[in-house]
């Protein structure tokens, strides 16, 4: 008899893209594997944009955004209404499967909750702790007073030569096919149109300003610099905030036509509009060499935390930036997410790693994006296992599943060495004593 259970690891593929219905654990499964270890890259919830009232991105539309619930880059009331609904589904799943019994108390220790020092990711742990360890009074970890970054979670570039920019240059340019960097704005031309139209740009301040009526496609410029986050200037960047607003406006404003400025948009639409911030974070943060850079600290925490031999739970809470980095320098298989809007890392998605010991006496390992679905966001749908959220397996390259659908628990640490490991061999600059030589 199946358990009424989702598995985090175990859902199967009906066709490229799109997730089977929900499919329990099997009782043959559950006679083979026991659930040790789960390890959580969350993104934060739901926030208001980043930018409040007389900012760049007012100046886009004539229009008024939505009336936020908190101050500008924090995390919304909605945000941690969602964030403690997918909580409560994380402690009914850790509880059927037998890693921890109902109202846990941990020891020292067994658990940990680290976010970085910002107010959204802060309050996303606190949010998910609350509905995961309800009585647990669970103490958030961070390093700083809020708000300041820590270099765990910040993605900034912490090793700069000029052969890296070139080799970086080179990687991201490839993005734009034959025209290079700037075909990466070239091939952009539905998400600008649209954005242009649902913003009606051309009766904007900055139109009436500044002459912008229309996003370009020839004005990227990508800016590595060192101890700093990857940057861009241009349209792209302009575009990116307002997408960003668009996509969480989308999920806070019940009226969808009201979110959209009075514009009627089916959900392909929608989804356009947030392909480019997707676009704006593979661009910036996943051409293997950034990715490797600046994922490094954060993948040497998850691999310490995948070694340790008492933790059951480890949460770590970051950015979009921090997953789309850790995929990328692991290498994991392209992928987009069904029955979201976001394709790559919607808000208050996470990276689930874990661990399971095997009747066989091995150990083994799945990757899972786990994530709320844009109507489970809008009608904020409580979760439970029998109305889960989605949950998407994450293919590595090169690395083979059993037939229940996990990996080597060895191999998947070998890959995050491997990757950790690759942070030494980004490109040096030759002295100019070796060039003459050579």
């Amino acid at each position: 008899m199946l358990k009424r259970l989702t598995s985090l690891c175990c859902l199967t593929l009906m066709a490229a893209g799109t997730i089977a219905a929900a499919a329990p654990h099997s009782d043959a499964f559950e006679s083979q594997y026991k659930l040790q270890e789960m390890v959580v890259l969350s993104r934060h919830n739901i926030r208001s944009p980043l930018s409040g009232n007389g900012s760049a991105l007012a100046k886009l539309t004539p229009h008024s955004w939505f009336n936020w619930t908190s101050a500008p880059s924090e995390l919304s009331l909605r945000g941690g209404e969602l964030e403690t609904m997918m909580g409560q589904y994380f402690r009914k799943y850790a509880v059927a499967e037998g890693l921890m019994p109902e109202n846990y108390q941990p020891e020292n220790g067994v658990v940990r909750f680290y976010a970085n020092s910002m107010q959204r990711t802060i309050a996303t742990a606190q949010y998910f702790s609350s509905g995961m360890l309800p009585v647990a009074n669970v103490k958030i970890e961070h390093k700083y007073a809020p708000s300041k970054m820590d270099p765990v979670f910040n993605p900034q570039l912490t090793f700069v030569s000029e052969a890296f920019r070139a080799q970086a240059m080179q990687e991201i340019s490839a993005m734009g096919g034959k025209d290079g960097l700037q075909g990466i704005g070239k091939n952009m031309d539905k998400q600008y149109r649209l954005m242009e139209k649902v913003l009606d740009l051309a009766k904007s301040p900055a139109a009436q300003k500044d002459g912008m009526t229309k996003f370009r496609d020839d004005d990227l410029k990508i800016i590595l610099d060192l101890n700093k986050e990857p940057a861009m200037k241009g349209s792209l960047k302009q575009a990116n905030s307002a997408s960003d607003a668009f996509i969480l406006q989308y999920y806070e404003e019940k009226d969808p036509v009201k979110a959209a400025f009075g514009h009627k948009l089916k959900q392909s639409e929608w989804e356009t509009i947030a392909s480019v911030k997707d676009i704006y974070g593979d661009v910036l943060f996943t051409a293997p060499s950034v990715a490797v850079n600046v994922a490094h600290p954060l993948l040497q925490e998850m691999n310490k935390e995948l070694s340790l031999k008492d933790r059951k739970f480890t949460f770590l809470c970051g950015h979009d930036s921090n997953i789309a980095s850790v995929l990328a320098a692991l290498d994991a298989e392209p992928y987009e997410l069904p029955d979201s809007i976001e394709k790559k890392t919607p808000i208050g998605c996470k990276l689930v790693v874990e661990k399971w010991a095997g009747k066989d006496g091995a150990s083994y390992a799945s990757l899972n994006m786990v994530y709320q679905s844009t109507s489970q966001l809008r009608d904020r749908e409580m979760l439970d296992l029998n109305n889960p959220p989605k949950i998407y397996p994450v293919k590595l390259k090169g690395l083979t599943e059993n037939k229940d659908g996990l990996y080597r628990l060895q191999d998947v640490q070998q890959r995050f060495a491997e990757a950790i490991s690759a942070y030494d061999k980004l490109p040096k600059d030759v002295p100019a004593a070796e060039k003459k030589a050579a």
